[in-house]
């Protein structure tokens, strides 16, 4: 198998990249793999506490997609028994627990979203239930022997909960020496994770040369910031665009980033090597609308295809700018001919509770046939001619009378 030369793959591995442990240490893997023509095994795990990935699980998938286009081989790991755990690092309070259901159905469908941005063929999906949950607790008791409570206070997030007289669990001092396992069982060259994760990957890094392996290279990528443009991107802080979501909803969601995020965008989420951060800098600076509607429809693009990419911009061109309803709505029909509009609003989805519908009608954010309505008893009355919901800016339903068979 032949490879780039590694001066090349440093250049395009470094890209991006907060810290990498160490420099001098991935440069000799990469000359021995050169020499050799044996690729490295790169490892990023991602534990699904969600069901949906977002754009700021994409950074270090971009990255590993790096990888896997010099060759090398990709090992995704689904953290279905770390998820039972609960990852603490960056929490100022205990991670609730999940079951193993949840962690297994959350986990199904990771491997088919990260497929957006990874070759699937040359991808490698292990879970790591299947070792760590093997071990006896005569294993937990040797494994916990490798690391100290003091060590273990040396993480940012523990030292503050300590001094502020938080509790720390003891099952969350076995998290990291979990993900650690994980090194220790696959034998990775190398690590990826957010900066988030360094205490987590150094662990792991100790316990392979603990073990008698030679220990992991660390590579941190950077934290993307949310659509608020504060915290880092979180579904939880709904802040997040999420890779399952509709080319209309991302395309919306990218144009709401704040201008100062644009170049930082386009730099971690785009798989474009050839491109140089000067040229997103100058393409912001003379028009930082048009620079966002470009990064939107890529982004689109990359997770869906040009074409409905193409046709998300020309949704929101018609809806946002020239304030028409879309030029396809999703129609419900109804077996009663007069229905509460809060009880509508719920039965269609577009509000999750009545509080809720109650809320936008009497903000003026309802429409029918682009008549506001202000009257929370209003009743929609239904008969076989179609009636338009507009609820909130982005939301549009088509009702009607249900016909009789």
């Amino acid at each position: 198998m032949s490879f780039p030369p590694v001066k090349e793959q440093l250049d395009r591995i470094i890209r991006n990249t907060v810290e990498v442990i160490s420099e001098e240490e991935l440069e000799q893997k990469l000359t021995r793999s050169f020499e050799t023509r044996t690729p490295l095994k790169i490892k990023l795990g991602a534990d699904p506490s969600r069901p949906d990935l977002h754009l700021g699980h994409s950074v270090v998938l971009q990255k590993l997609r790096d990888f896997q286009d010099l060759g090398h081989e990709a090992i995704l790991i689904i953290g279905d028994f770390t998820a039972m755990i609960g990852d603490p690092s960056g929490k100022s309070t205990t991670r609730p627990q999940l079951t193993a259901e949840e962690a297994k159905e959350n986990g199904r469908t990771y491997f088919d979203q990260a497929s957006k941005i990874l070759d699937r063929k040359k991808t490698t999906i292990r879970y790591n239930a299947d070792w760590l949950g093997q071990m006896t607790f005569n294993d937990v008791i040797r494994l916990s022997s490798h690391y100290t409570v003091a060590r273990m206070l040396e993480r940012d997030d523990f030292e503050k909960r300590y001094r502020s007289r938080e509790p720390i669990s003891i099952h969350e001092f076995l998290y990291p020496l979990a993900q650690g396992m994980d090194s220790v069982h696959l034998r990775n060259d190398i690590e990826l994770g957010g900066t988030d994760q360094k205490f987590n990957l150094l662990v792991g890094r100790d316990l392979q040369r603990e073990y008698g392996i030679h220990p992991q290279v660390c590579i941190t990528m950077p934290l993307l910031v949310g659509t608020f443009g504060q915290d880092k991107m979180s579904k939880s802080l709904g802040n997040a665009i999420c890779f399952n979501d509709t080319p209309e909803d991302i395309y919306g969601r990218v144009l709401s980033i704040p201008d100062d995020l644009i170049e930082t965008y386009f730099t971690l989420l785009l798989p474009t090597p050839e491109r140089s951060p000067e040229s997103f800098r100058e393409m912001v600076n003379e028009s930082p609308r048009e620079a966002k509607r470009t990064l939107a429809k890529e982004i689109v693009a990359l997770f869906h295809s040009g074409d409905l990419a193409v046709k998300a911009e020309d949704h929101f061109d018609r809806v946002f700018v020239h304030k028409k309803a879309p030029l396809e709505i999703k129609e419900f029909a109804f077996s009663a001919s007069s229905i509460p509009l809060v009880d509508l609003l719920v039965a269609l989805k577009a509000v999750n509770s009545k509080t809720e519908a109650r809320r936008l009608i009497s903000q003026n954010a309802i429409q029918i046939n682009d008549t506001k309505i202000s009257d929370i008893n209003f009743e929609v009355t239904l008969d076989q001619e179609s009636k338009t919901i507009k609820a909130g800016k982005r939301k549009f339903f088509n009702v009607v009378l249900k016909k009789d068979l």
